[in-house]
């Protein structure tokens, strides 16, 4: 990850990282994620140490994961308030860096290229990996919580001015 954030400034000092296991053993997802000040979006996923350029389930889970955990938290600390609409995906991605790597006993990926991940239940694996540990983490780590919501709330900001100035 350090690599990754070369030259450019963090909002949380701290790399966040989880991982977890189905209990049959079938799969197993590791994820680190960090968020900086810049606008560009950054993912690498990985499935049995395959780099899956062009995504797949794990990613998709991943996404939909931060996306629902940064505006359920919002709301609870009233950071977003109850008319505001919620941030997007690329409101909250803006400036992320993650990396999702996942273990499957039967990979199944699509194309000839072999660079996406088809399995659909690895996507509830690391859904449900995000939902909880990154909502702990939020919970643990406040300052960094309201910077990285305070983050894509300047990102929604600007979507929603220049559509307004676009419409005019």
């Amino acid at each position: 990850m350090k690599y990754l954030q070369a030259g450019k400034d963090i909002l949380h000092p701290k790399v966040i990282h989880f991982e977890a296991k189905e209990k049959d053993g079938s799969a197993e997802c590791e994820i680190a994620i960090q968020w900086n000040t810049g606008y560009a979006e950054s993912t690498h996923s990985f499935a049995n140490t395959i780099n899956t350029t062009e995504g797949g389930m794990h990613e998709e889970g991943l996404r939909k994961a931060i996306t629902n955990v940064l505006n359920r938290y919002a709301r609870q600390k009233g950071l977003l308030k109850e008319k505001e609409e919620n941030l997007t995906g690329e409101d909250v991605r803006e400036g992320f860096v993650g990396i999702v790597s996942v273990k499957l006993k039967d990979p199944q990926f699509e194309g000839q290229t072999k660079t996406k991940l088809g399995n659909a239940s690895i996507r509830s694996l690391v859904e449900t990996t995000v939902n909880q540990h990154l909502a702990t983490w939020l919970e643990e780590h406040p300052g960094d919580a309201k910077r990285i919501v305070a983050k894509g709330e300047d990102r929604k900001s600007t979507r929603l001015n220049s559509s307004h100035v676009s419409e005019s």
